[in-house]
């Protein structure tokens, strides 16, 4: 039986404003075992980035956790404390960010920044630093750095995007973390190399039989890095499955949106299809469902009453479309299954 790594319940993430509080994230739940990955996607403001820092504690001063529960490796961590969290981050959970430019010092050669991260580590383990370097330059090695000896003797600025990232990866692995936390790692990158990163997540994520929790706003990007999907929409999680079912069988229509939005290959699709409106403001959220001002589906009850996260096949989905037990056989006739190649 698999163990659960990551149980996060009702949770409530708010930011302090001028403007008043947001609820960045508002009543999310979602569960990861070992060794599995989740792709968290939507648009942009829809909560993903909060949702990881948040599970790392690593949140800004004007944010603060306001309801609900994060389990990590059956400990709870809302509670704990900066220094106690600093035995979590790396052992537990590693998180990449958005930027790799920014994530090194720039005055420092790559060499003593990567090797802090292995001291951390040696240090927790009691062990000696004679081996640290072979180490340093196996974990470069794994990410397919070349010529791992020539990177750790340069500055960041005399690598490119992609081999930044790679470095980054590096640190994350030889913190030997259960769970890698990747905020859209490959949005500043080209397309080649993009294609590279993925297929090294997933090849390293087997290799050390890690947890991946991968953040996008690109859906197909999640389809081929992910055994599970988590659409999320202004600060909620609309629907949550396999990826299979998620994008061959989207039920939300916001899910079916972002799907019918994507190229198909077919040089007679025309036009790519857009989701109508804006995304709903966080500050001041509709009533009722936040997506029905965009949704072609709307209801009267979508107006006024928030829907329930429930069963759909092997997914849950929020949406008052599958809320009576009649509605739980999907309707064929919804339009904006998807007929996507991949």
């Amino acid at each position: 039986m698999t163990d659960q790594l990551l149980q996060v319940s009702n949770l409530v993430t708010t930011y302090k404003t001028v403007y008043g509080s947001i609820r960045a994230l508002d009543g999310i739940d979602l569960s990861i075992v070992e060794g599995e990955s989740v792709a968290l996607v939507g648009e942009s403001g829809s909560g993903k980035s909060t949702l990881g820092l948040s599970i790392v504690k690593l949140l800004p001063l004007n944010c603060q956790y306001s309801a609900g529960e994060i389990v990590l490796e059956g400990r709870s961590i809302v509670p704990l404390t900066n220094s106690e969290m600093r035995n979590i981050r790396g052992r537990v959970v590693f998180m990449i960010f958005q930027d790799p430019l920014n994530s090194l010092n720039p005055v420092k050669k790559i060499g003593p920044q990567v090797l802090e991260a292995l001291h951390v580590r040696y240090r927790r383990e009691g062990k000696s630093l004679d081996d640290a370097e072979g180490e340093l330059i196996d974990a470069l090695k794994d990410v397919r750095i070349p010529d791992p000896r020539v990177i750790l003797e340069r500055f960041p600025h005399q690598l490119s995007g992609g081999q930044i990232q790679r470095v980054i990866i590096a640190m994350g692995l030889l913190m030997k973390p259960k769970l890698l936390i990747a905020d859209e790692p490959t949005s500043a990158i080209d397309v080649t190399l993009q294609a590279q990163i993925l297929k090294l997540l997933n090849v390293l994520k087997k290799e050390h039989n890690m947890s991946l929790i991968f953040i996008t706003h690109d859906i197909s990007v999640a389809y081929t890095v992910a055994d599970k999907i988590g659409v999320m929409y202004a600060g909620k999680l609309v629907e949550v499955g396999p990826s299979d079912e998620v994008i061959m069988s989207p039920s939300h229509p916001y899910t079916k949106g972002l799907i019918s939005s994507l190229p198909s290959g077919n040089k007679k699709q025309g036009r790519l299809k857009s989701i109508q409106g804006t995304p709903a403001s966080v500050l001041n959220p509709p009533p009722g469902c936040r997506y029905h001002p965009r949704c072609p589906f709307i209801m009267e009850i979508c107006r006024t009453t928030e829907p329930a996260l429930v069963p759909i096949r092997k997914s849950t989905v929020a949406c008052w479309l599958y809320s009576n037990e009649s509605a739980k056989q999907i309707d064929d006739n919804i339009p904006g299954q998807s007929n996507v190649a991949y």
